[in-house]
């Protein structure tokens, strides 16, 4: 389950464009691409820092995990994801250390990225997201 290194921090924002605006803008930073993700119901910008990102996060739909927790927390740092180099033997030594996962099976992107989150009521209030990146694009 090595964990390779932090892929990216996801901050959530109310608007895109302000939040492009001041990360590329003031900060310099290059967008690197954006996706719509269905599934979870968000719009994504991806910018580049070194070997991770930054990933902005805004809702598309008001019953979203996202936009329940924008209404409930406001904008900001959302979660810190840990790219592994075997997701479901991360899983299991988390749960088996008896702490508490959102997913129970890893989800897969479009891309082929698996990805499973780990609840912040048992790591100190970080959310941590497991990112398992194909080995074709690793």
């Amino acid at each position: 389950m090595s964990p390779i290194k932090v892929d990216h921090i996801a901050v959530v924002v109310e608007d895109m464009d302000a939040a492009l605006k001041f990360w590329q803008d003031a900060l310099g930073l290059p967008l690197g691409g954006t996706e719509r993700n269905e599934h979870e119901a968000v719009e994504v910008a991806f910018l580049p820092v070194g070997e991770s990102r930054i990933e902005l996060l805004k809702p598309i739909s008001d019953d979203s995990g996202i936009a329940k927790y924008l209404a409930k927390r406001g904008a900001g740092m959302h979660h810190v994801c840990i790219a592994v180099t075997d997701i479901e033997a991360a899983m299991a030594k988390i749960a088996g250390q008896g702490f508490e996962l959102i997913n129970d099976t890893p989800r897969t992107r479009e891309d082929g990225t698996r990805y499973a989150f780990v609840h912040p009521k048992s790591t100190g209030g970080v959310m941590i997201e497991l990112y398992e990146v194909p080995e074709e694009k690793a």
